[in-house]
């Protein structure tokens, strides 16, 4: 079932593939949502796609760790956009871990803003849409979150309860006609991984978000984005665990 987007929320639309996502869809008329921390970037981003006679692009400035000003800050955005169709939760961390380190305020951070955060916003928007029976939930996971690889360990933990969140959200609303569409992007160039640099298979946030919206118009998928990561990362999960635990990855 193809789903065409009039009103959207793009949640941590200041960088990398949610930047990306939102100039696609405001460039295909949809009035958009920018929700992001970075007050300057996200105002610099709203303005350029805006230019001097659009107003496609609003932007909202909100940390995604104050989970408790989710839900009204959604009701807000969803009357000034007089409406929606969808949400994308896009914003995540995935900061340097060293080898041998192991420190429990940064593996909750990581948790805070790749997982607590989506299930603020997504909640608030599975209330509405179950009302309405209609409306598109995406987040954006990894294919990370496929196995508990040793270089991350909170990084990969939090994209694995992403998915299952997102499947049990899928579950639920799916019979409401409500689709919830998980996203598993492998290697994308972004500012988060400007630090691994660049490696096989790597495309950039532009073409991540094309191949996202694509299979968001899909009706409760599962998309490996670029798709080659599916069969990846199906080769992945049988390597046995007493060898997947010697790979550096």
């Amino acid at each position: 079932m193809e789903t065409e987007f009039k009103k959207a929320i793009v949640v941590g639309a200041s960088s990398g593939i949610g930047e990306q996502l939102a100039r696609r869809l405001t460039s295909m008329g949809c009035k958009t949502a920018l929700v992001a921390r970075r007050e300057e970037r996200l105002s610099a981003i709203a303005a350029d796609i805006n230019g001097s006679t659009l107003e496609l692009a609003l932007p909202f400035v909100h940390d995604v760790r104050d989970f408790a000003a989710a839900s009204e800050l959604f009701e807000q955005i969803v009357a000034k956009l007089g409406g929606l169709d969808l949400i994308i939760y896009a914003a995540g961390i995935m900061p340097k871990i060293g080898e041998t380190e192991y420190d429990p305020e940064k593996d909750a951070d990581i948790v805070r803003v790749n997982l607590i955060g989506a299930m603020a916003w997504l909640d608030a928007a599975a209330k509405r849409f179950e009302r309405l029976k209609a409306g598109t939930i995406v987040g954006i996971g990894s294919v990370a979150g496929d196995r508990g690889r040793r270089g991350n360990p909170a990084y990969a933990a939090s994209k694995a309860g992403l998915e299952c969140f997102l499947e049990s959200l899928r579950n639920r609303l799916s019979q409401n006609g409500v689709s919830v569409v998980t996203i598993k992007p492998g290697r994308i160039a972004t500012e988060m991984t400007q630090d691994l640099g660049t490696m096989s298979g790597m495309i950039d946030a532009d073409r991540a978000a094309e191949l996202i919206l694509r299979a968001s118009r899909r009706f409760g998928k599962t998309a490996y984005i670029p798709a080659k990561w599916w069969l990846v990362s199906k080769v992945v999960q049988t390597i046995p665990s007493f060898i997947f635990r010697r790979l550096k990855f």
